[in-house]
């Protein structure tokens, strides 16, 4: 049977809350839009490319927020020596070039497991508590609101990839 992405419920929340749960739940927001933009689809649809020369992909989307998700919050804020994902240094862009349509399942459920345990992070950790990295000093706000850019940026993208492979539009 060929597997494909699940359907997803996008989380409501609060246009008014305190600043963590504003930003958490943004967060949770782009993140299930992302996956719902990739519903129904199979792993060979999802490994689709947009457009030549181009190594956009669905697929390579999931891949790539799994190894963003990776590096920020857990290598980067809580400093856990965990080894990279889809990518090398002789191959920075893995995530995109090397989608497996048959790996699509394992994918997917890597960037589950990243935003969970990017979760478990977050959850003990102040907005306000910081890590250097390149020289330069973060706190874990400005984490998320990179990663509420990162996923925003790449919903943009991931909006005209889907209308690429089937003419699904919007939501």
């Amino acid at each position: 049977m060929t597997w494909t992405a699940p359907g997803v419920t996008r989380p409501g929340g609060s246009l008014a809350a305190d600043e963590r749960t504003l930003l958490t739940g943004l967060l949770a927001w782009h993140r299930s839009t992302l996956l719902h933009k990739c519903a129904g689809l199979t792993g060979e649809q999802l490994a689709e490319r947009s457009v030549p020369p181009s190594d956009l992909s669905l697929l390579g989307l999931i891949r790539h927020l799994a190894k963003v998700e990776r590096i920020w919050f857990r290598e980067r804020f809580a400093g856990q020596d965990v080894p990279r994902l889809h990518g090398t240094e002789e191959n920075a862009d893995a995530d995109f070039e090397e989608v497996d349509p048959a790996r699509a399942a394992e994918d997917y459920a890597c960037l589950l497991e990243e935003q969970r345990l990017a979760d478990a992070v977050v959850a003990e950790a102040s907005l306000d508590e910081t890590f250097t990295a390149g020289g330069e000093t973060y706190s874990l706000r400005f984490v998320l609101i990179h990663l509420i850019g990162e996923y925003a940026r790449h919903n943009g993208h991931a909006d005209l990839v889907r209308e690429r492979v089937d003419g699904v539009t919007g939501g």
